[in-house]
């Protein structure tokens, strides 16, 4: 074929592939399709907690382990070599046993979140592809997330001496210079809530890519009907 009729031919396909992909989803049924969906979600968030939220949820997955805050990581190695090794493997545990018990909280928020779903966001996620429901999670629930995990990391690092763990090495390093800079410090619990929360979408991410990519194990459910006409 020539290259202007390839063209062509070509941008033809781009004008016909939204009306067969409306009319996929209209073949279904919006209320299927949002229900569909409202399903999915739920079950992946419901994956998602149970998976994070138990000891080493975070710690034992490599994707996930919070490990030293950048500004401290830099300098591990100097605080190895003055004999706090156990002090800094203490504070990486303790990181991630606090994000663990923030984590196993977040059900309820996520499950609401699918529920407060309005057929437009359903549009949205359904015709946008990969990455629109964990942005749709994002948007709806960091918010609440956050206040949520604060208090509950709060708690675990006081009972756990990892504040005064933070706090400790954080002047160990301060006292050296250059490995350290006051405007770039941040207090445990916010840098383990961020952590924390990164974790919960990367994993809501991986279940919604699996969702796309293989609809055909949900084979005979709304789930897998209408992600298979998506697919």
């Amino acid at each position: 074929m020539k290259p202007r009729k390839l063209i062509c031919a070509a941008m033809a396909c781009l004008m016909v592939a939204p009306l067969a992909f409306a009319g996929l989803l209209d073949s279904i049924s919006s209320g299927d399709a949002s229900q569909a969906l409202r399903d999915s979600l739920t079950k992946g968030a419901k994956n998602v907690v149970s998976r994070l939220g138990k000891q080493d949820g975070f710690f034992a997955d490599a994707k996930l382990k919070i490990d030293l805050p950048r500004n401290f990581k830099t300098a591990e190695r100097f605080l190895r070599s003055l004999g706090q090794g156990k002090q800094v493997d203490a504070l990486i545990l303790a990181s991630n046993r606090a994000a663990e018990a923030a984590s196993a909280k977040a059900e309820p928020l996520l499950v609401d979140a699918v529920k407060k779903m309005t057929l437009d966001d359903a549009k949205t996620i359904l015709t946008s592809g990969e990455g629109s429901a964990t942005a749709y999670f994002r948007k709806a629930t960091e918010a609440d997330l956050t206040a949520q995990f604060k208090p509950v990391i709060a708690g675990v690092t006081e009972q756990s001496g990892l504040a005064k763990a933070y706090d400790g090495m954080t002047g160990t390093l301060s006292r050296y210079g250059g490995f350290i800079r006051q405007d770039k410090l941040t207090t445990v619990e916010d840098y383990v809530t961020r952590k924390a929360l990164d974790g919960i979408y990367l994993s809501i991410a991986e279940e919604e890519k699996a969702i796309r990519a293989d609809p055909a194990r949900y084979a005979g459910s709304l789930i897998g009907k209408v992600f298979g006409a998506l697919k």
